[in-house]
């Protein structure tokens, strides 16, 4: 195995103005944490920011991995060789990170190694480059997506984003801002302002895109905006409702509701063509839909029975099946990356709670406490949810892992935030 080997970090480049960070607060974690020891790494002095506590904090965050306090590290080495896995074992650790960030020609660079201090084996060593200081947050996550998935063995989602509004003022003063942040929160950026509502970001699965609807003099409109040029492109506003937009897996498609014709159903509109094709007709609110991960079904929601619920159709057309059973009503489903199950709205007693729906069993299990909980969306390879709650201070954003055991809150001072989207893994 080479010492180390060259990664090439995914940035994403997004104009507009910044603003506060989201304020995280974690609780909850696994009992079979993994221990790790993330040790600081010896860095250049043009490089302020702490990589190792980046990639510290995505890991415990995570509530996957528990780490040892910094303060009660015995050893503090920089590289493979100086690792005496004896030291670490002596403290219950398994796994040790250890690394530098050094300056070349081109910009910089972190090099990093994953040890286990059980074998005393080298599992991972990379060298990621930088072109500037201001990409090395990019690179920390870079590196806790690498650890992550090699000792878990599923994606990591660290350098990721997500989208959400932000509301502000009252009345007339009300205004709204559409915001691309990463995922731990950090580097948010406006991307689109308006004094009406903002709602439904969706990504592109090239990250390169956002669609959401937007209003203009109370009239709504599907808008698609891209992130590297500011570009902003109206792409659908009839008379009615213009909502719900959802790119397909491969990106040439929105799936989306429109009432133009009738009553509100789904559509399915050709980017590259502009042309439209009705996928249901029915007296009852067809709206919210979601693709599966291979872009052959969607779900979404409908009161044609009475109340809302979920129902499935393919693509290609035909007769909706319902999926669920369980509460009064069930709203706002996704599939999970691997397709296996959904995440929803499920009220069953009056509380908007989000829920995991197993496909292939039916069984139902709720993840959130509410009472006001919407807009769940999947983490990037299915581990964790975020969606939208009513905190003690108003309106916020929260995860919590799939199995219900680590939830996160994501609060910004000084206003509302809702209508979370997390962004597609790029690798």
């Amino acid at each position: 195995m080479k010492t180390f080997r060259w990664l090439f970090a995914l940035l994403l480049a997004v104009g507009g103005t910044a603003r506060a960070e989201l304020e995280i607060t974690v609780q909850g974690g696994l009992e079979q944490a993994l221990p790790i020891a993330i040790v600081p790494f010896s860095q250049v002095s043009e490089v302020t920011l702490d990589v190792a506590q980046v990639v510290e904090d995505d890991l415990v965050r995570s509530g996957r991995f528990r780490a040892l306090p910094r303060r009660d590290m015995l050893q503090k080495p920089n590289a493979p060789a100086q690792v005496t896995p004896g030291t670490w074992r002596a403290q219950g650790i398994d796994y040790v990170v250890v690394g530098q960030v050094a300056k070349t020609d081109q910009g910089y660079f972190a090099r990093f190694f994953l040890v286990d201090s059980v074998g005393g084996q080298q599992l991972l060593g990379y060298d990621i480059p930088a072109r500037s200081v201001d990409q090395m947050r990019y690179v920390a996550h870079q590196i806790a997506d690498l650890i992550y998935e090699k000792l878990l063995g599923m994606p990591g989602y660290f350098n990721t984003k997500i989208a959400y509004v932000s509301a502000k003022g009252i009345g007339y003063q009300r205004s709204f801002e559409l915001i691309v942040a990463d995922a731990d929160g950090w580097n948010p950026r406006v991307v689109a302002t308006s004094r009406e509502p903002l709602l439904s970001p969706a990504w592109s699965p090239d990250r390169k895109q956002l669609a959401y609807v937007g209003f203009e003099r109370g009239r709504s409109a599907v808008y698609l905006h891209t992130l590297a040029t500011g570009e902003v492109k109206r792409l659908v506003s009839e008379r009615g409702i213009n909502g719900s937009p959802t790119f397909s897996p491969d990106g040439r498609f929105l799936a989306l509701t429109l009432s133009f014709e009738n009553n509100p159903d789904i559509y399915v509109l050709d980017l590259k063509t502009g042309n439209r094709r009705r996928l249901t007709d029915h007296y009852g609110i067809d709206t919210e839909p979601a693709w599966s991960p291979d872009g052959s079904k969607l779900v979404f929601t409908s009161d044609r029975g009475g109340q809302p619920q979920i129902y499935e159709i393919p693509v290609s057309g035909g007769d909706p099946r319902r999926l669920t059973f369980e509460g009064r009503q069930n709203l706002r489903a996704s599939y999970s990356p691997d397709g296996r199950s959904l995440v929803l709205v499920n009220n069953a007693d009056g509380r908007y709670r989000i829920a995991l729906l197993d496909l292939g069993s039916g069984e139902m299990r709720v993840l959130s406490n509410g009472p006001l909980d919407e807009s769940p969306s999947f983490a990037p390879g299915g581990a964790v949810v975020i969606y939208a709650t009513q905190g003690a201070k108003g309106a916020e954003l929260a995860t919590v892992s799939v199995d219900g055991n680590v939830r996160q809150s994501l609060r910004q001072s000084g206003g509302d935030v809702r209508e979370p989207a997390w962004s597609p893994l790029i690798r």
